[in-house]
């Protein structure tokens, strides 16, 4: 039997391939281009384009391709050969410096928020050479970075590692001052990634789920997740087979796939990873969403990543677990044994703590999309109120600091920041809490809001940038400070005061939080044209273009196609569900209801009660031309979308007249559903769905 550690990374051109396939002299150069981020000579580009070339051959490639990250939230790839003709009419297998460092793929059709007419197909791919090429069904992978003619970044890599290193830049500084030798600072991200799993044939019945990913119509089924029993329960056969086929795969991309349990809803499941440096786990929960779905369809299965499958149940999320850490090995969110480590932690928690209060617009766009609307602050989810929780022993120590008051702690008496009798904060300074949006957990911020089909760039884009501009103001101020301790500790002490209102460590869900929100002056941005608009605030606008993350044309781009993709999403479940009313709903059950009458008079021509199906015909009648005024009153206001040219006001009204018709809809069909005959029903139920997987 083979053995994990025998294959793990077998598909991966890693440092280890590098070392033993590249000469010393090129090896060390290209390591340097990877950690200090320098141009990589043409020579050293040539040479590691054989090597990689040669070992993907070896290894069933046949093509290549630079893999990038358009802002479509999916991956995009275009195949080349390594075949090059000979003039005797045979070939070579070739692949040169200049292939790896940059390909031109067209860029015409990529979502690009004006950033250039459709005309202007030019664009670039830039090898992203500190995430390592992988074989993907016989082709090279490269993962690239991907830019306009003009420069404009038109993915979701480029700003990613801006960020990061506008966090690095910022971070050093701040080491600096606490004496430490570290020369890079990375941030670090572990995304749990929650899915669903159907038959495949019951699917293929349900054109909701095939054109828009959710169900647009559908009565619960008698039971649900109320006994939370398929919470950790022991996974299905099918199901197993299924992740042992997923693991193998992910384990030969050198994926760290680690955890697999079954979630609260039915046919939920979720996987978890080891976390890895931030641009590398967002290429692998790329590579992981893709293989899910790719792996489902051996087992005749379907893997549903949209964030609100199915109404009543919960839906899916994606728990982007977020920290920093240097070369030398330090968690920087690590609270640490001695009172410089732990002065240390304090500095970087609170810099997150007025990051993440200062921009929680950002944050909550970071999460924002038609389907995630859907989830967040449905009981089930945070609720779209941004907020931190710390849990109750850091919390003392946050409330002591701002006091001035001593806090006895194991023993010893905390009194002031950076002074010898600080005592250590335990580790596990605080319990799980699943109903805040971004919970601390120990050594790292656990930002739960983020939906489970989202790339993870979004999202650490805006927490790394925000992050970098805390720390930047810090450092400037530490720099110059006359007494570093004193100052050190003023500085933790006024940022605690400053911005303490968006720590809550009680129950978001309960709705006595909506209010305390409130009344503290947060943003509750409950959908995500309300939210978008937040992109251009000035103080935004400003944040990114200091750190050089986005142009303010790139973020003007940005907010257009996010208000752009709303609205194409909705309309395509809205004209989907005008296609189920036609076609599907309203005949069936319409040739119910003439059954039902045909039923009715031949009870009564023989002299039987037909007291039950005269009352079912009425009921059902009086329904059916409900929901047919339904669909006419949809089909007119969808109409006149073809009317607005803004793209916000446009979204508001798929999302302020749309939907609630849509719903409108959805409730009178749902309600039909419970008195029809389910061999008369035009399509799956939900016990069909979330019960067919055995």
């Amino acid at each position: 039997m083979k053995q994990v550690t025998d294959y793990f990374g077998c598909r991966v051109f890693n440092d280890k391939v590098m070392k033993s396939k590249l000469s010393s002299d090129v090896y060390k150069k290209l390591k340097k281009t990877i950690n200090d981020g320098k141009e990589l000579d043409i020579s050293v580009a040539n040479s590691v384009a054989q090597a990689m070339k040669d070992w993907a051959i070896e290894n069933g490639a046949t093509h290549y391709t630079h893999w990038f990250q358009p802002m479509t939230g999916s991956t995009a790839e275009k195949h080349d050969s390594f075949i090059s003709p000979e003039d005797d009419g045979t070939i070579i297998m070739e692949f040169k410096g200049k292939e790896l460092i940059k390909g031109e793929p067209d860029a015409s059709s990529f979502p690009s928020g004006g950033l250039r007419a459709t005309c202007e197909a030019r664009g670039y791919t830039a090898w992203d050479p500190t995430s390592f090429a992988f074989i993907k069904d016989k082709c090279l992978c490269i993962p690239t970075a991907f830019c306009s003619y003009g420069g404009e970044a038109l993915d979701k890599k480029t700003p990613l590692l801006k960020s990061m290193q506008a966090l690095n830049k910022e971070a050093l500084r701040i080491l600096k001052l606490f004496g430490l030798n570290a020369t890079s600072v990375k941030t670090t991200v572990g995304p749990e990634q929650e899915y669903f799993l159907i038959d495949k044939d019951v699917y293929e019945k349900r054109k909701d789920l095939i054109y828009t990913g959710r169900t647009l119509f559908g009565a619960m089924a008698p039971k649900g997740q109320e006994l939370d029993d398929h919470y950790f329960g022991s996974i299905k056969t099918r199901v197993q087979e299924f992740m042992n086929d997923l693991n193998e795969e992910l384990w030969q991309l050198g994926i760290l796939a680690k955890t697999e349990h079954n979630e609260v809803a039915p046919a939920q499941h979720e996987l978890a990873p080891i976390f890895a440096t931030t641009n590398i786990a967002a290429d692998h929960n790329q590579i992981t969403m893709e293989t899910m779905q790719r792996i489902a369809k051996k087992h005749n299965l379907v893997c549903l990543l949209h964030e609100k499958p199915f109404k009543g149940v919960n839906g899916s999320g994606k728990h982007n677990n977020w920290s920093m850490s240097t070369n030398t090995g330090i968690n920087l969110l690590e609270p640490g044994d001695t009172p410089s480590e732990n002065a240390q932690f304090l500095l970087f928690l609170v810099s997150v703590i007025k990051a993440v209060d200062e921009y929680q617009d950002l944050l909550r766009i970071s999460v924002a999309s038609a389907s995630n609307d859907f989830r967040l602050g449905a009981n089930e989810a945070p609720p779209a109120i941004i907020s931190i929780f710390l849990g109750s022993e850091l919390q003392a120590v946050i409330d002591s600091i701002e006091s001035n008051k001593p806090l006895k702690a194991n023993g010893k008496t905390f009194l002031k920041i950076g002074a010898d009798v600080l005592p250590p904060l335990p580790k596990d300074t605080t319990d799980r809490n699943r109903t805040s949006p971004f919970a601390f957990t120990g050594n790292k911020f656990e930002f739960r809001a983020l939906g489970s089909s989202d790339s993870i760039s979004c999202c650490n884009i805006m927490l790394n940038t925000a992050v970098a501009e805390e720390l930047r103001q810090f450092a400037d101020r530490l720099e110059n400070a006359k007494d570093f301790n004193q100052e050190l500790h003023n500085l933790i002490r006024e940022t605690i005061i400053n911005h303490k209102r968006i720590i809550f460590n009680g129950n978001g869900y309960d709705d006595t939080w909506v209010k305390e929100a409130e009344k503290r002056g947060l943003l509750n941005l409950k959908s995500t044209p309300e939210a978008l608009q937040y992109y251009l605030h000035e103080k935004n606008v400003k944040l990114f273009t200091s750190h050089d993350i986005y142009t303010k044309n790139e973020i003007n781009a940005r907010y257009e196609i996010g208000q752009e993709h709303y609205s194409k999403i909705v309309n395509i479940e809205a004209l989907t569900c005008l296609d189920m009313l036609s076609k599907d709903y309203l005949p069936a059950i319409s040739k119910y209801t003439k059954n039902l009458a045909e039923t009715v008079t031949l009870k009564k021509s023989i002299g039987v009660n037909a007291e039950y199906e005269l009352e079912l015909l009425n009921k059902i009648s009086d329904e059916l031309k409900n929901a047919y005024e339904a669909k006419n009153e949809l089909d007119s206001k969808l109409a006149k979308t073809s009317e607005i040219t803004d793209c916000t006001e446009l979204s508001m009204y798929f999302r302020n007249t749309i939907l609630p018709l849509m719903e409108k809809a959805r409730d009178i069909i749902d309600g039909i559903e419970l008195d029809v005959d389910s061999k008369d029903w035009p399509v799956p139920s939900y016990g069909d769905l979330l019960y067919s997987v055995k």
